[in-house]
C-alpha cells in the first residue's frame, strides 16, 4: 500500500527540517510526501527546497488557514492511506510508517492510530506529556477522549466518503473530523506504540481567547453531527488531559 504523508507549514524554519528528516528516515514504505506551505515569509521554503528531489509535491501559496492547507494536501494525495504530520512534529522512530502500513495490510481497517509524546520546545529529548490513547470505546467520547490526530492514519477512501476538514471550524476541525468518522462506524485499529513527537503547545492553546473559542467548537462538533454534547465535557476533557503529564513512555 502507498502512504501519503502531508506536512502543512507556515514560517516553520526552526522546526520543519526535523519533520522532513523524520519522514525520509522511515523504513520499507511506498511513500508519497506532500508539503503544503501557506506562503511563508521566513526561510521555510529554502529548507524545503533542499529536499525537493525527494518531496513528491510542494505547494506554497496563501490559504484560509491550517485546515484549508490540510484539505489541499488530501485532495492532492494519491496514496491508499493518508497521515498528516505538522511542521513542528516528527516521527518517534524510523519504523513508524512500516508498522502502521502493516496493520492496514493485516486486516481491512479503515484507520489506525497510536500514541503521542509531547516534548519540550527547546529540548526535544525531554518529555513533557504522554498521550496514551488506548483502545476506542464509544462511551469514552463523553469524557473528552478522541484519537490523537497527528498519530491518526486513515484510508483516502474515508475522506472521499465522509468529507474533509470542515472550514467552519478554526480550532477544532480535527476533533470534528474524527467525531464524524467515528459516528460512521469505521473499522479502527489502536496500535499500542508511540508514533509521533509533538513540541508542546499548539494553535488551540495559544491564549485564553482561543481556548474559549476551542471549547465552543468542541460542543459545535457534536451538534453538527447530530449528536448531543456531553453535559460535563468542559470538566472531563481537562481532567482527561491532566493525567497525561504524569504518564511516562516505557518504550
Amino acid at each position: 500500500m502507498k502512504i501519503s504523508i502531508i506536512t502543512v507549514s507556515y514560517n516553520s524554519e526552526k522546526t520543519i527540517e526535523d519533520t522532513i528528516k523524520s519522514v525520509f528516515n522511515q523504513q520499507f514504505v511506498d511513500l508519497e510526501y506532500i508539503i503544503i506551505d501557506g506562503g511563508s515569509k521566513d526561510n521555510t521554503m529554502e529548507i524545503v527546497n533542499k529536499y525537493k528531489d525527494k518531496i513528491t509535491k510542494v505547494i506554497s501559496e496563501s490559504d484560509r488557514g491550517i485546515y484549508d492547507a490540510m484539505n489541499k494536501g488530501i485532495k492532492s494525495a494519491k496514496g491508499d492511506v493518508i497521515g498528516i504530520l505538522n511542521s513542528d512534529d516528527f516521527y518517534y522512530n524510523e519504523e513508524v510508517l512500516s508498522k502502521v502500513i502493516n496493520e492496514f495490510e493485516l486486516d481491512n481497517f479503515d484507520a489506525v492510530y497510536g500514541d503521542i509524546i509531547y516534548v519540550d520546545n527547546f529540548d526535544i529529548k525531554k518529555q513533557v506529556r504522554y498521550w496514551k490513547a488506548g483502545e476506542y470505546k464509544e462511551n469514552k467520547l463523553n469524557f473528552g477522549w478522541i484519537m490523537p490526530h497527528p498519530a491518526f492514519f486513515v484510508k483516502k477512501k474515508v475522506y472521499n466518503d465522509f468529507g474533509l476538514f470542515n472550514l467552519d471550524f478554526k480550532i477544532a476541525a480535527d476533533y470534528e473530523l474524527m467525531l464524524r468518522f467515528l459516528k460512521n462506524n469505521l473499522q479502527i485499529k489502536y496500535l499500542n506504540k508511540t508514533l509521533v513527537c509533538m513540541r508542546e503547545g499548539g494553535y488551540s492553546a495559544k491564549n485564553i481567547k482561543q481556548r474559549i473559542s476551542g471549547w465552543k467548537e468542541l460542543y459545535q462538533a457534536w451538534r453538527v453531527n447530530n449528536l448531543k454534547p456531553p453535559r460535563w465535557l468542559f470538566l472531563t476533557r481537562p481532567l482527561f488531559k491532566i493525567h497525561q503529564y504524569w504518564l511516562k513512555n516505557k518504550e
